[in-house]
């Protein structure tokens, strides 16, 4: 096990997955008030601690479920490939998780038990993503989970720990944010549809077809520059900036 293969395991890729709702989030302070960065990158790096230790959940229970055969497409998983075991890549998770958890406790001081929730739920997510008794991932729910904690909890509960409450503008903002990363999913999902059948995950893509998964996918993308557009037309220019893209 070298340092090279624990950071393809922790898939650095994925981690503009986490960065993005923090940022926006933070933006959305800088709009309404000011911002507090202690608790900015607090939150920041406790984002990313729980992308990664979801990554390595996912890693791990994919791999006891058989869902990461050797006809896979995409990343390569670090313990189906027999690059790392399965004990060791769940102890890795458990330290990100904690790491994740010593940043929770700080924003706990800065904004109250709330926070303990919204933690608690983030680590609990991560794991039954693919693990657990009823994996979420396996069962049709996986676009919901990303679009309310990529979304709505993250940005949300960026702008929370700074203001000690969530502004309109915050909920409206985590709807693009939230759809652009379940587009993200919903293209991995049609990617993977064939491998997943087999092993029994029930994706959206899985259970409805390729066709509808990427009907879905056309009306997250258009969720997440609708919004924007809505916004700038109601006073706040600034939100148009997605729309260049």
């Amino acid at each position: 096990m070298t340092l090279a293969t624990w950071i393809a395991a922790a898939r650095l890729r994925t981690l503009p997955a986490a960065v993005v709702p923090v940022a926006v989030g933070t933006a959305v302070v800088a709009a309404t008030g000011r911002v507090a960065w202690c608790p900015a990158l607090a939150a920041l790096a406790g984002s990313i601690a729980i992308q990664i230790g979801t990554n390595f959940a996912n890693d791990v229970f994919d791999a006891e479920k058989g869902a990461d055969g050797a006809d896979r497409v995409g990343p390569l998983r670090a313990v189906s490939a027999g690059l790392i075991s399965a004990g060791a890549m769940k102890r890795a998770m458990i330290i990100a998780f904690i790491v994740a958890a010593g940043f929770g406790l700080y924003l706990v001081s800065v904004a109250g038990w709330p926070i303990v929730a919204i933690g608690l739920a983030s680590i609990v997510a991560g794991i039954a993503y693919t693990g657990g008794p009823w994996p979420l991932g396996y069962h049709g729910l996986g676009d919901v989970f990303v679009l309310a904690f990529f979304g709505f909890v993250a940005v949300c509960g960026t702008a929370f720990v700074q203001l000690g409450e969530v502004p309109c503008l915050a909920w409206w903002a985590a709807v693009p944010v939230g759809a652009l990363a379940t587009a993200i999913l919903v293209v991995n999902n049609v990617r993977d549809r064939a491998g997943d059948a087999r092993a029994g995950k029930r994706t959206l893509a899985v259970r409805f077809g390729r066709r509808a998964a990427l009907a879905e996918y056309a009306l997250l993308l258009a969720v997440a520059y609708a919004i924007p557009l809505g916004l700038a037309m109601a006073g706040r220019t600034w939100a148009a900036l997605p729309l260049i893209t």
